[in-house]
């Protein structure tokens, strides 16, 4: 299974709950984990050649020469962090089926989890720096909806606003230093990249980058002075913290540090940022966890302590140290998931998170303080669990760089042997309390059986960490420091000062418990900034800011936006041309000729007149037809027939629909603005008129200094396209992902425009529709014409059969899915505007939402497919066939495309007209059946 399935399969379980959440909360969970378990499945796969040196490597281009290909990179630590994510991620969906009441929407939650894994899994696979940024600002988003899952409570929404807005500003500053770094390296490739060490730290620009990447990566690994959104994230469900904690999203600012340790690592702006922020993080989360009441308080302020100590290990550039911060990740991420996942059966069971309510719960609840203790003495660093080896690692590593770092170093380990020793001595030691919210029992297996397996693997660890843990530490750290390290992880290495460090925090933890309250007390008596509250603070002023700034730059007007933006086109155009050293043209004039010049001429005064009686809109929309006609005829002139095709259906349509639209507005547009304003708005307007026409100008009658696009075009529309028509395979084919774009963004607006229909159909607005139809209306006597119901049948079926010949023609011949598709919606607004619009729906049975929804689909397969032949994406296919009874001819791929564009174009014109009838029909227009005469009017009663 390749890298790249491997980053998909969490998304495309992400797809699986909601759809099959109505056959129950398993089926969905079932479905989650068995996405999750297949993609565990092919990482295992992967390891004998992880583990022999080999790196697993899936790239598929887009834009090679610009660096942006989608590279998938499979290595030891990529491997680490890959079994972690969906090791994990198994166990906490096996926990939230049974953790989630029944009031909880199971699908939303496992749909949000499926994404969150999927986007932390994409960042531990990324071969390319700008996909991971990309993966990156994925887990901001995914992580903002599900710490926000509980949207009715005030602190879930502050928590989620606050995660997104510090790791989404970190995730700006880490782009910036990503585009530095690739340039420096001369590639995004992470394998480039790594590659350049020497060169990078040599680069003047490694300090700008070392600092935006580190913003980055301290912001999301809750590094201090970052460190506060983490435990307000603690509002969300507490499966979700169990996973943001040991194995996603705070992991991934040391996935990140781990990543490029051999690129930025090594230097003394290196060692001082990375090093002093863990070490001060460490200590300070340390500290303020033993005095937290609330459960998940406490853990996530242990989270942040320990993960400034990975964060310290890997800021002293030596490989020990980098291999005690690989072992602590892996050590960490079982016994801290344990945690949570035992402080949510606590408060399932007894309904409540505070220590101070809890006690003697050893009695009750055994199996849940048997995992408890496992997993806070392993936190504590108690042989013979697994943190007591990465502890003694780091006092190890801390001891080698000086007395003060191995002095606080062993403060931090003190501070944690208080708050481990104290989360089991005062919820599980003690007697047993009369007054628990809820009578506490142990749950069923559904909820220990996770936490106790991640117990298992504590024990196990410790005692043979060699061939649990060890083979996965030495692969992992293989891929960071680049060398060849043979670490031997064993629990006792001789009498060693790490030892007596060790010593003396335990002797200090249990200390400090006995004296908990005294220090509690002289830690009130502090002091000390809030920076919950300074963030706060920060995020009004921000709005405030923001919000005097947008009242002066915009008032809501769009007479005003648009001013400005002409404004700025105009000057940014003339800076352009007074900068851009034109020497002059040098081609000669073509002659001008009678016809050409009377079109422009008719041109020039359409344009004229339509500026001058604007205020008609009936007649301004008349004058629009004119000048798109004319167009049209410009580009027939030119040899341009596709162009004209398709500019005269655009503007058939475009005259339907607004004639519809203006149907609600009064006859002539009122005159808001002074003269002053008029005589400065046609100012902007001609000079931007003059600098448009001066760049044609250039463009028509210069020579460039590159070649033109257009001859490589021309040559090869056949020979990689398998078209002939060479619009129409720059359209599906050479320049397809922009088609793709512009079907998506005109699906976009056309459902817009439906939306804003529906909300228009409701209070104050359908309120003024209604009062439309007591207001008298001249109408003509007929109100479906006999002729133009007549003439519209018959047209109907030969304009869906030139419509479909245009669009089997388009790949070699003007034509294609765009015009088709504008050819069959006159074919069917004709429909409407002659027979009325209850009688076309009457007859309608295709949902106009679905062709939006088919078309893209089918644009979005056919580009896809192409992956798999290891092209491109919407690189065409093509071939000839022979049927019998007919003559060899060709198929191509691009059909597939094409057909996305037709079905788009249809259902969103076909939509908006569907929109504007509704209107019509709410503001009182009667729609008789076709053929009827207008009862109203008394010239033509008794006629018909």
């Amino acid at each position: 299974m390749s890298p790249a399935l491997i980053a998909a399969l969490p998304f495309l379980g992400a797809l699986l709950p909601g759809l099959l959440i109505r056959s129950g909360r398993g089926v969905a969970a079932m479905a989650s984990a068995s996405a999750t378990l297949v993609a565990l499945i092919g990482l295992i796969l992967h390891i004998p050649a992880v583990l022999s040196g080999a790196v697993i490597q899936t790239r598929l281009d887009w834009l090679p020469q610009a660096g942006l290909s989608a590279t998938f990179r499979l290595d030891g630590l990529a491997l680490l962090f890959g079994l972690l994510i969906l090791g994990i991620g198994l166990l906490i969906q096996l926990y939230a089926r049974h953790y989630l009441s029944e009031r909880d929407p199971a699908g939303r939650f496992f749909t949000f989890l499926m994404l969150f894994q999927g986007a932390m899994l994409g960042i531990a696979l990324s071969g390319n720096v700008l996909l991971l940024l990309v993966f990156w600002e994925l887990t901001s988003l995914s992580s903002f909806l599900l710490i926000g899952y509980w949207s009715h409570l005030p602190e879930a929404r502050r928590g989620a606003r606050m995660a997104l807005v510090v790791t989404a500003l970190g995730g700006l500053a880490m782009i910036a230093g990503m585009l530095i770094l690739g340039r420096i390296a001369g590639s995004f490739e992470l394998a480039d990249i790594l590659a350049s060490g020497d060169a990078i730290k040599a680069s003047p620009l490694y300090t700008p980058a070392l600092v935006l990447i580190l913003l980055g990566a301290f912001t999301k690994s809750a590094q201090f002075p970052f460190h506060f959104w983490l435990p307000h994230a603690m509002a969300a469900p507490t499966p979700v913290s169990a996973y943001l904690h040991s194995a996603t999203m705070v992991k991934a600012g040391i996935f990140l540090l781990a990543r490029l340790w051999p690129v930025l690592s090594g230097t003394p702006e290196w060692f001082w940022l990375v090093t002093g922020a863990g070490l001060v993080t460490m200590l300070l989360g340390a500290w303020v966890a033993i005095f937290r009441d609330d459960l998940k308080a406490l853990l996530a302020y242990s989270t942040i302590s320990h993960l400034g100590l990975v964060t310290m290990l890997l800021g002293m550039g030596t490989q020990a140290a980098a291999v005690a911060a690989l072992f602590h990740i892996l050590a960490h991420a079982s016994f801290k998931a344990a945690l949570f996942m035992a402080a949510g059966i606590v408060d399932h069971e007894t309904g409540t998170r505070s220590i101070a309510r809890l006690g003697g719960l050893r009695r009750l609840m055994p199996l849940t303080f048997a995992i408890t203790a496992v997993a806070a003495l392993s936190m504590a660093g108690i042989p013979p669990l697994n943190g007591f080896l990465s502890k003694e690692m780091m006092l190890e590593q801390a001891v080698a760089g000086g007395a003060l770092l191995a002095g606080l170093a062993g403060l931090a380990a003190l501070f944690s042997v208080g708050y481990s020793l104290r989360l089991v001595w005062q919820v599980f030691l003690g007697p047993v309390r009369q007054d628990y919210p809820h009578a506490p029992h142990d749950p069923g297996p559904g909820l220990w059986l996770s936490p106790g397996l991640l117990a298992v693997l504590v024990v196990a660890m410790g005692l043979f960490p060699n061939a649990v843990a060890g083979w996965l530490v030495t692969a992992a750290a293989g891929a960071v420091t680049g060398g060849q390290p043979h670490p031997h992880f064993a629990l006792w290495h001789g009498l060693t000062p790490a030892l007596a460090l060790s010593l003396l925090a335990v002797a200090g933890g249990a200390w400090v418990l006995m004296r908990q309250l005294r220090l509690l007390a002289w830690r009130d008596g502090l002091r000390r900034p809030d920076a919950g509250a300074g963030f706060a603070v920060g995020e009004a002023v921000a709005a405030r800011l923001a919000r005097a700034f947008t009242d002066r730059l915009t008032n809501g007007s769009m007479a005003r936006a648009m001013l400005g933006l002409a404004l700025t086109v105009v000057l940014c155009g003339a800076w352009a041309f007074s900068t851009g050293g034109y020497g002059g043209p040098t081609r000669p004039m073509l002659p001008v000729q009678v016809v050409p010049l009377i079109g422009w001429l008719m041109l020039v005064t359409a344009t004229g007149c339509m500026v001058a009686w604007h205020r008609e809109r009936v007649l301004a929309l008349v004058l629009v037809g004119i000048v798109g006609l004319m167009v049209s005829c410009s580009f027939l002139y030119l040899s341009a027939p596709d162009l004209a095709l398709t500019q005269i259906s655009v503007e058939v349509v475009t005259v339907i629909l607004l004639l519809l639209a203006l149907n609600f507005l009064p006859r002539r547009s009122p005159v808001e603005s002074r003269p002053a304003k008029r005589g400065l708005d046609a100012a902007i307007a001609t000079l931007g008129g003059l600098g448009f026409g001066a760049l044609a100008y250039v463009v028509m009658r210069g020579d460039f200094a590159f070649p033109s696009i257009s001859g490589y075009m021309v040559e090869n529309s056949y020979r990689l396209g398998g078209g002939n028509n060479v619009v129409n395979v720059i359209l599906v084919d050479f320049r397809g992902y922009d088609t793709f774009g512009e079907i998506t963004v005109l699906g976009i607006a056309a459902l817009t425009i439906f939306a804003l229909t529906q909300t228009l159909l409701v209070g104050e607005s359908a309120r003024r529709l209604r009062a439309l139809r007591s207001q008298p209306r001249r109408r003509a006597g007929a109100i479906h014409p006999l002729m133009l119901v007549v003439v519209t049948r018959q047209i109907l079926p030969i304009a869906l059969l030139v419509g479909v010949y245009i669009f089997l023609r388009g790949h070699n011949l003007p034509g294609g899915g765009f015009i088709a598709g504008l050819v069959v919606a006159i074919a069917l607004v004709s429909q409407y505007m002659a027979s009325g619009y209850a009688w076309a729906m009457e007859r309608n049975r295709i949902p106009y939402h679905a062709l939006i929804g088919a078309g893209v689909v089918a644009a979005g397969i056919t580009g896809i497919a192409a992956w798999f032949a290891g092209l491109p994406f919407l690189t065409s296919a093509f071939g000839y066939v022979t049927l019998p009874g007919l003559e060899k001819f060709e198929l191509a791929s691009a059909m597939g495309f094409d057909l996305g564009v037709f079905l788009c174009v249809l259902g969103a014109v076909m939509l908006a007209l569907d929109s504007l009838s509704r209107l019509a029909r709410a503001a009182g227009q009667r729609d008789h059946a076709p053929m009827d005469v207008d009862p109203s009017n008394p010239a033509t009663q008794g006629k018909g």
